[in-house]
C-alpha cells in the first residue's frame, strides 16, 4: 500500500484549522462565536485563499449570526493567523457554513422516531 503524501495547502490547511480552533476557544470575544466549531479548511495552491467552513455546537445558532461573528473577527483573525504560521502571505479568509452536522442531527431525529414508532407497531417479544 503507497502512503498518500499531504501538499502543502493541506498541510497549512490543518495548521489554519488548529490556530483558528484555538483562537475561538481563547482569544477571540465576540460571544455569537462562543458556540462555534471549525469542522475544515480548504487553501487554494497558491494559499491565497482559506475557505474555512464552521458548525455551531448545539445546531441552534443562526447561521448569518455566526457569519457575521466571523467577519467582524476577520481582522483580529488574520493578524493572529499571520503572527502564529508566519507565512508570506496572509490568506484571503472566507467562510461558510457546513450544514453536514444539521443534517446529521437531522437524520439522527428520523431514526429515531422509526424506531420508537417500530417499537409501538411491532413490540419486541419481551415487551409483551
Amino acid at each position: 500500500m503507497v502512503a498518500r503524501s499531504f501538499n502543502r495547502a493541506e498541510r497549512v490547511g490543518g495548521q489554519v484549522k488548529k490556530v483558528l480552533s484555538d483562537l475561538i476557544l481563547k482569544g477571540v470575544s465576540d460571544p455569537r462565536l462562543a458556540q462555534a466549531t471549525i469542522t475544515g479548511v480548504t487553501m487554494s495552491k497558491d494559499l491565497r485563499i482559506a475557505k474555512v467552513y464552521f458548525a455551531a455546537h448545539d445546531g441552534k445558532h443562526d447561521q448569518r449570526d455566526l457569519t457575521a461573528g466571523f467577519e467582524s473577527a476577520k481582522g483580529f483573525i488574520k493578524r493572529e493567523l499571520a503572527r502564529e504560521l508566519g507565512l508570506r502571505y496572509m490568506p484571503e479568509l472566507k467562510f461558510f457554513y457546513d450544514a453536514s452536522f444539521d443534517y446529521g442531527a437531522h437524520i439522527e431525529r428520523v431514526l429515531k422516531t422509526l424506531r420508537s414508532d417500530d417499537e409501538k407497531h411491532y413490540p419486541t417479544p419481551e415487551k409483551q
